[in-house]
């Protein structure tokens, strides 16, 4: 079923290739039906890459999806246009008064800063506060999970002795997670990370349980109960070729 998003967003016509259903604000007001509204904190640096990876994702659902991109105004990007970003992206201010199904906070390139020196980090952990009574749930991927579990929980990151790169095998760890449902025992999830999150540090915490991890690279997925909070310490959206091109 479609996404819906801006007529102009440059990755549309890349979707619509793929033969993904993309639906334009005129075409969307025509149908009776409330759509899914999830907006996207995209604090990755190659964000229209980001985008199209996401909303890829997205579109494999029966129901129609309304996006919004937001970004942090602490930060000035660096490698994505300035005149992209303001015609297609809102600040938090702009959003702040909203309500949404759910929120996507992207990972960043920035794990080996403590957290409180991050440039933005007042910006986000406000953006998680308002999270907690606005949006119904919210996915935390890779550095964001990181960032979620430590606000929220207190939970460090640890650093790795090397880059943890590569796609690795997973298990399920709770069967009865909706998340997973109709997975198979194993599957694969890329990983590009500095740092990780320790089981024990997760387990102490009763509010938290473990859904799936990997002998290889440690604990993946980590959710609250009735799955307000998601953490995903990988990138299950990464393209195929996403890995080949950070490495490069």
């Amino acid at each position: 079923m479609p996404i819906r998003i801006d007529n102009n967003l440059p990755v549309k016509k890349r979707l619509e290739q793929e033969n993904i259903f993309v639906m334009d604000e005129k075409r969307a007001l025509s149908q009776d039906i409330r759509p899914l509204e999830i907006t996207i904190l995209n604090l990755m640096p190659l964000k229209e890459d980001t985008e199209l990876e996401l909303m890829r994702s997205l579109s494999n659902t029966p129901l129609q999806v309304d996006i919004t991109l937001i970004r942090t105004l602490s930060h000035e990007s660096r490698h994505t246009r300035p005149e992209h970003l303001e015609r297609f992206y809102s600040s938090f201010e702009q959003i702040r008064h909203q309500k949404y199904d759910g929120l996507i906070i992207t990972g960043a390139p920035v794990e080996r800063m403590p957290f409180e020196q991050v440039e933005y980090w007042h910006e986000l952990t406000q953006i998680m506060d308002w999270a907690a009574d606005s949006v119904t749930s919210t996915l935390f991927l890779c550095w964001g999970a990181q960032a979620g579990l430590y606000y929220h929980y207190g939970i460090p990151k640890y650093p790795l002795p090397e880059k943890l790169s590569g796609v690795f095998s997973h298990s399920v760890e709770h069967k009865g997670s909706i998340l997973f449902r109709g997975f198979d025992d194993a599957f694969f999830v890329p990983h590009s990370r500095f740092t990780t999150c320790r089981r024990e540090d997760i387990e102490a915490v009763p509010a938290l349980k473990i859904l799936a991890a990997s002998s290889e690279a440690g604990v993946y997925a980590v959710s609250t109960d009735g799955g307000k909070q998601i953490f995903l310490t990988g990138h299950l959206e990464y393209d195929g070729d996403t890995l080949a091109k950070e490495y490069f």
